[in-house]
């Protein structure tokens, strides 16, 4: 029987209507496909998926399908969220066996878990077929599998290994500045993001290429980023009514998204556009953290500091159907009756044009130009037309509501909600203000009172009161860097030694010294027909590149060598083979740090946590901030604190300037 109306994640559920007997990944039901020597299908996909949808309906929902399936085939649902281990290890099958990956990934194991064969979305008469002839092939020539599955574990088993790096160090990282210089030849510098389409926004790329221009005095460069920040808040990729990032376009223009949103694009773009704000001080770049945050807690909070993981694509419509798009678009008359005589400078600002236009009668808002361009050739003042939009915004909101919302991914993620911590943590550096800190501050009681054990271990996933399945590395590694930029935010010393406890639990549980990297899952965690490093980046940095920052970062401020052989081992073996720089851009933010333009900043004395503030409003990327507002034990800061004194001292690779006694004269040595 179908088994799971008894799990709690939102995509699971969405399957426990289909007649197929679907169960849920656990060691008991392998263990039962092995025992019953029955062939596994695992589907794999995600709640806000818009083709996990369809599938479902064109197949997992008929009968003709089901009566297959659950004759043959032990039938396993997973949501890739919950489950990222089993997710990237078939999803290396799969790219091995057609050359592409992507959701849904349907695979066919054998009863011990290898797998034979897989893809992506299937129509309901090839997956028919597939599943027919596989099954035939398994009762005619089960040798001919076992032989293909043989082969195909190997090539899984060294996906993503890194071989030693034979080279004595690690090469000046201004070796960085050609590597930027070829890679900038994929960019669009109009639209920006990748001269291609779909466009994903890629945070961890934008916050390193911001870094690098900045140090490297790289105008290009920053202009490209700004491009990027400017044309993606402007898009319809941006919910300028509602708030929040969709997860990619799927055109130039950043103007048509598939209309999911996700919290962990949502929470590391806040982080980016604080920082982007604190170099330019671009009002553009505050408003959009500040509509990120009404989204967070208008649409993925609940009510104990936790942040639900996604809003699907899709929603109802105006006929009762489940349709991508429909709860985000709109009809001219629609428009038209809102803002009555409005109508026609909204469609200047927001294109109700061939430009906005989308399909079937319907536009998606994108604004193409910036509003004082806008005032100007309307012969408006700028601050009127600023009022305008925001009440034209507040009025479509209004409207909007009376709209079928999407369906909510209500399972909360102890990974994604770290990026969420840090990205709050993030916006009070650059903006100063309270609500952001205690957001922070509620996303981290949460996570502790919930999702961690006395030991320090971590639980992936919590809904309803209850904690499932055991912390990967990426739950510890974005904990650990969340609680790091919440110290540099603050300067109370609980949040340091809380990253050092993680950092060194990962040593403890995941770290690999033979292979010089820390595996995904915990060393006592389930173990499946392959172990997985994540090394590259993709759309959240990898688990590894994260762990390497942290660490480096810990060992100048407690002084630890092991930390730093670690750290800057993993990046010495990843060097060699960085030849797509967009994989691997948390690395080499990582690489700039042993640049010459690097600092150290101790700020000691009561009055501390109050200067830092002055100091975090600036974009110092290059800069560690550490300090106290009293005796600590901290290396770093041991020995630097005098009463009734405020010290602000400025080191570099161990050695320290005499210390400035205010911001203004700390500043001068830090600013590049």
């Amino acid at each position: 029987m179908n088994e799971l109306s008894l799990e709690t994640s939102p995509y699971l559920l969405q399957h426990a209507g289909n007649p197929i007997h679907w169960k849920a990944w656990s060691p008991k039901i392998l263990e039962h496909a092995k025992n019953a020597d029955k062939l596994i299908i695992v589907s794999i996909g995600y709640s806000a998926c818009h083709w996990c949808h369809v599938m479902e309906h064109e197949s997992f929902e008929d009968n003709d399908v089901a009566e297959i399936m659950n004759r043959y085939y032990i039938s396993i649902k997973v949501d890739r969220e919950e489950r990222p281990d089993v997710d990237a290890t078939y999803m290396k099958a799969v790219q091995l066996m057609s050359g592409q990956g992507g959701w849904p990934m349907n695979a066919i194991l054998l009863p011990d878990g290898r797998p034979v064969w897989g893809g992506t979305y299937f129509r309901k008469g090839d997956w028919i077929k597939a599943i027919t002839q596989l099954q035939h092939i398994f009762e005619t020539d089960r040798s001919k599998m076992e032989e293909y599955a043989s082969q195909l574990m190997e090539g899984v088993s060294n996906i993503g290994l890194v071989s030693p790096n034979s080279q004595n160090s690690i090469p000046d990282p201004a070796a960085i500045a050609d590597i930027v210089s070829k890679w900038a030849g994929s960019f669009d510098m109009e639209y920006g993001g990748m001269a291609r389409v779909p466009k994903f926004m890629m945070p961890v790329n934008l916050q390193f290429l911001q870094r690098f221009g900045y140090q490297f005095k790289n105008q290009n460069t920053l202009n490209y980023v700004d491009a990027t920040l400017t044309r993606m808040a402007w898009g319809g990729l941006f919910d300028t009514v509602g708030g929040g990032f969709s997860r990619y376009s799927v055109d130039r223009e950043w103007h048509i998204p598939h209309f999911e949103k996700m919290l962990y694009d949502n929470g590391q773009l806040m982080s980016l556009y604080a920082s982007a704000y604190r170099r330019t001080k671009n009002q553009l770049y505050k408003t959009v953290i500040e509509k990120i945050d009404f989204f967070i807690t208008d649409q993925l909070s609940n009510n104990d500091g936790g942040f639900y993981s996604a809003l699907d694509a899709d929603s109802i419509n105006a006929v009762g159907e489940l349709e991508e798009g429909a709860f985000y678009s709109w009809e001219k008359h629609e428009l038209k009756d809102l803002l009555g005589n409005d109508f026609d400078l909204f469609s200047t600002v927001f294109n109700i044009n061939d430009f906005g236009f989308w399909e079937n009668g319907r536009f998606v808002l994108i604004q193409n130009l910036p509003l004082t361009d806008i005032a100007q050739k309307e012969g408006l003042p700028v601050e009127e037309l600023e009022k305008k939009k925001l009440i034209w915004e507040k009025l479509l909101y209004q409207n909007r509501q009376n709209r079928q919302p999407p369906r909510l991914d209500d399972k909360i993620l102890t990974s994604w909600n770290a990026l969420m911590l840090k990205g709050y943590a993030d916006a009070y550096k650059a903006l100063g203000e309270d609500e952001y800190l205690e957001k922070a501050l509620a996303n981290v009681q949460f996570i502790e009172k919930n999702l961690q054990n006395n030991d320090g271990s971590l639980w992936r996933t919590y809904k309803n009161g209850n904690v499932k399945i055991k912390g990967f590395l990426d739950d510890y590694a974005l904990l650990a860097d969340g609680y790091f930029t919440l110290y540099e935010a603050t300067l109370s010393e609980q949040w340091l030694i809380k990253t050092k406890r993680l950092a060194d639990y990962c040593l403890d549980h995941f770290y690999d010294e033979q292979k010089h990297f820390f595996t995904y899952t915990d060393k006592d965690g389930e173990k499946l027909v392959a172990q997985h490093y994540e090394i590259e980046d993709n759309v959240i940095p990898a688990s590894n590149s994260v762990m390497g920052n942290i660490l480096y970062k810990l060992s100048i401020l407690f002084d630890n060598a092991y930390y730093e052989k670690v750290a800057l081992q993993m990046l010495h073996d990843i060097l060699p083979g960085l030849d797509y720089p967009s994989a691997f851009s948390n690395w080499m933010n990582l690489w700039l740090e042993l640049s010459p333009a690097n600092r150290e900043l101790a700020i000691c004395g009561t009055t501390a946590p109050e200067a830092v503030k002055e100091i975090n409003s600036h974009y110092l990327p290059h800069v560690i901030i550490a300090g106290s507002d009293k005796d600590s034990d901290i290396p770093f800061l041991k020995e630097r604190f005098v009463k009734h004194s405020l010290m602000f001292y400025v080191c570099h690779n161990k050695a320290c300037n005499l210390p400035a006694q205010n911001t203004k004269d700390t500043l001068k040595d830090l600013i590049l």
